[in-house]
C-alpha cells in the first residue's frame, strides 16, 4: 500500500494539473514513450487532505521491546548506562515490552542477589563480581527524578562483551534446537528492569509466562502472584500480557493451548489484578500471536469469543524474513514490504467480527525473529522495511507498534553492544520528533506507470503524511509532516500542490555513510554524519530549508522526511 488514499476526491485535479504541465513539451519535443519515461523524470504531484484525519494513532505508536536474553547474558545489568537511558529517552513517550521467545521460561524469585550465594571462580563467580561493582557504582549515581544512572567503567564493558560473545552461542543453540532451559528474575533485576524503563519515560509491558500449566492444562498463576504482589509492593506502574506466540507452545513443548482455553487464561489473570488494588484498572494486552496462517487465525478466532472484551489491544507478531536472506537487495523488494498488509488485513477482519473497533497492536516486528542476519538487518538496507512498516500500519489503522528489539538481541536492535545507535534507531528518533499521530489522505498524480503485458507493476516510491509532531516545538500547530521512501536507483520529482503549494519546506535526507553503501551500519543525514555528541547527549537533528515551491528532489535508495510548515491544516491545529 504504497500511497494511502491513492483514489482521492481531487485526482482529477492533480490529473489536469500534470496534463496541463505535460502539454507545453510534448509540443516541442517529440521524444519516443522510452525517453518520455525516463527514470528520474517522472514528476510526480502531490497533495494532501488537510481537513480531518484518515487515522489517529496512539501517541505511543513507536514503542520498544527487550528480549529477556538480556537476563541470560548479562546486559539487564547495563540497562542504567547513561548513554542507553539517553537513548531511549529520545523515543519517548513509549511503551517497553520485556516479551520475546524465552517469556514462557521466565521463572521469578524474590531474593534481591543469588550471585552472592554462588561462588567459585567459573560464570558465576564473574556474575557476583558484576553485580556487586554495579551495587556500588550505584550509590553514587546521578538521580534525576528518583532515577539511578551509572557510568560504567569500560574495563567492565569489555569484559561484559566477552561474557555475552560466549553467552550468544549457548543462545544460539537453544534457537536451533528448538529447546529453552528455564531463566530466573530476580526482585533486583526486575528493579533494574522498571529503573531503565521509569527513567527513560517508557511504560513497562509486562509478559508473564504463560506455559506454566496445571494437570489439567489450565494456567498456573502462583508464580505470576508471586511477581505481581512484588511488584505492587513496590507501587510499580507497569501493565501486563500473559505469554509470547502461544501458537508455538505444542513445538516448544509438546502441549498445545488453543484459543477458547488461552482466553479462560486470561480472564483468570483479569480477575488476579483486580484483587490487587493497584492493578485493578492496570492494562491487558494480548494474545501475541505470530503471523496469521489458518491455524493462527482459529487461535485467535476462539480467544476473541471468551476474551476479546476483556484486552485492551489486540496484539500479533511480524517478522518479514526466516534468516536464510543471502543479500541486501531482499530488503528492497517491494513484494517484501507488501506482505505486511495482507496480514493486518487478516487481523483486522478476525478481531471486528467479535469485537467491532478493538485496538490492533503489532508487538514484535523486525527483519527475523531470531538472531537476524549479520551486518545485513542493522544495516541501512533494513531501514526500509523498518520506515514503510511505520507508514503502512498508521495508515491502515494499528494503534501501536513495537520494534523487536530496543538493545541486544541478534542483529535486528536499534543500539549495538558498543551502545552507539544503529540506523534503525536515528530512524525511528526522525521520526518521533517530526511524527505526530494523526494520518492524513495522500493524493497523487502521475505516480503509476502504465502496466506492461506480463509484468506485476509495485510502486518503489511510497509516500505517507502525517500532522506534525505537536511535541515538536519548532514547528507551529498545523504543519505537516511527509515522509517518503524511494527504493528506485534514480532520483524522483516530487511537486507539492493543492494545500502544499508554495510553503517553506524543511528537508531531512537519510542516507548511508561511508564507500559500504546499503551495508552501512551509520547513516548521515542532509550529508552530516549522524553520531552523539560528545558529552553523551542526542544531537540536534538539523533541516535543509526548501524555498517556497522548489521542487523536491529525491535521491535514489533513500528515506526523506519533508515538514511542510504553515499549513494551518484544520486536521492538524487541535489536538
Amino acid at each position: 500500500m504504497p500511497c494511502p488514499g491513492a483514489a482521492p476526491p481531487g485526482a482529477l485535479a492533480l490529473l489536469a494539473l500534470l496534463a496541463h504541465l505535460a502539454l507545453p513539451s510534448q509540443a516541442a519535443h517529440r521524444r519516443p514513450p522510452a525517453a518520455a519515461a525516463a527514470p528520474g523524470r517522472t514528476l510526480v504531484l502531490l497533495d494532501v487532505g488537510p481537513r480531518s484525519p484518515r487515522r489517529v494513532t496512539s501517541e505511543r505508536f513507536l514503542s520498544l521491546q527487550i528480549d529477556p536474553a538480556v537476563l541470560h547474558d548479562g546486559w539487564l545489568d547495563f540497562l542504567s548506562s547513561r548513554r542507553l537511558v539517553t537513548l531511549a529517552r529520545g523515543l519517548a513517550p513509549a511503551f517497553l515490552r520485556f516479551a520475546g521467545k524465552r517469556t514462557d521460561f521466565l521463572q521469578f524469585q524474590n531474593v534481591k542477589n543469588p550471585a552472592k550465594s554462588r561462588g567459585g571462580p567459573g560464570p558465576d563467580y564473574y556474575l557476583k563480581n558484576y553485580e556487586d561493582d554495579i551495587i556500588r557504582s550505584d550509590i553514587a549515581l546521578d538521580k534525576q527524578k528518583g532515577c539511578k544512572i551509572a557510568q560504567h567503567p569500560d574495563i567492565m564493558l569489555e569484559l561484559q562483551r566477552e561474557k555475552a560473545a560466549q553467552m550468544h552461542l549457548v543462545l544460539l543453540k537453544e534457537q536451533f534446537s528448538n529447546t529453552y532451559t528455564n531463566l530466573t528474575l530476580t526482585a533486583r533485576s526486575l528493579d533494574k528492569l522498571y529503573n531503565f524503563a521509569d527513567c527513560s519515560g517508557l511504560h513497562l509491558i509486562f509478559a508473564l509466562n504463560g506455559l506454566r500449566r496445571n494437570p489439567n492444562n489450565s494456567w498456573n498463576s502462583s508464580n505470576a502472584l508471586s511477581l505481581l504482589k512484588y511488584s505492587a509492593s513496590k507501587k510499580y506502574n507497569i501493565s501486563w500480557e500473559l505469554g509470547n506466540e502461544p501458537n508455538n507452545y505444542r513445538a516448544l513443548t509438546g502441549r498445545a493451548v488453543n484459543g477458547t482455553q488461552l482466553g479462560k487464561d486470561y480472564m483468570q489473570l483479569k480477575s488476579l489484578l483486580q484483587q490487587i488494588r493497584i492493578y485493578s484498572r492496570a492494562s491487558l494486552y494480548g494474545p501475541n500471536i505470530g503471523r496469521p496462517r489458518k491455524n493462527v487465525v482459529s487461535l485467535l478466532d476462539g480467544f476473541m469469543k471468551v476474551a476479546g472484551s476483556t484486552v485492551d489491544a489486540v496484539t500479533w507478531q511480524h517478522y518479514y524474513l526466516d534468516g536464510r536472506v543471502a543479500k541486501v537487495t531482499d530488503f528492497l523488494k517491494t513484494r517484501l514490504l507488501d506482505t505486511l498488509s495482507d496480514q493486518i488485513r487478516k487481523i483486522q477482519k478476525a478481531v471486528n467480527a467479535h469485537v467491532p473497533g478493538k485496538k490492533i497492536w503489532l508487538e514484535g516486528i523486525g527483519a527475523t525473529s531470531e538472531g537476524s542476519i549479520t551486518n545485513l538487518s542493522d544495516s541501512y538496507a533494513a531501514s526500509f522495511l523498518w520506515l514503510n512498516a511505520l507508514g503502512m500500519l498508521a495508515s491502515q489503522g494499528i494503534d501501536v507498534i513495537m520494534r523487536h528489539s530496543f538493545f541486544d538481541h541478534g542483529h535486528s536492535h536499534l543500539v549495538d553492544q558498543d551502545f552507539n545507535p544503529l540506523p534503525d534507531y536515528w530512524l525511528s528518533l526522525l521520526y518521533k520528533r517530526l511524527v505526530g499521530p494523526r494520518v492524513l489522505a495522500v493524493h497523487v498524480a502521475g505516480l503509476q506507470r502504465k502496466p506492461r503485458p506480463g509484468r506485476v507493476i509495485r510502486d518503489k516510491l511510497r509516500i505517507y503524511a502525517h500532522c506534525t509532531s505537536h511535541h515538536n516545538h519548532s514547528y507551529v500547530r498545523g504543519s505537516i509532516t511527509l515522509y517518503i521512501i524511494n527504493l528506485h536507483r534514480s532520483r524522483k520529482k516530487i511537486k507539492l500542490v493543492g494545500t502544499l503549494r508554495d510553503k517553506l519546506v524543511h528537508q531531512y535526507v537519510l542516507q548511508p555513510y561511508g564507500q559500504e553503501g546499503l551495508h552501512s551500519r551509520s547513516v548521515q543525514l542532509n550529508g552530516q554524519l549522524l553520531t552523539m555528541e560528545d558529552d553523551g547527549t542526542l544531537p540536534n537533528l538539523k533541516p535543509r530549508s526548501l524555498r517556497p515551491g522548489r521542487t523536491l528532489v529525491i535521491p535514489p535508495l533513500t528515506m526523506s522526511f519533508y515538514v511542510v510548515k504553515n499549513v494551518n491544516a484544520l486536521a492538524c491545529r487541535y489536538r
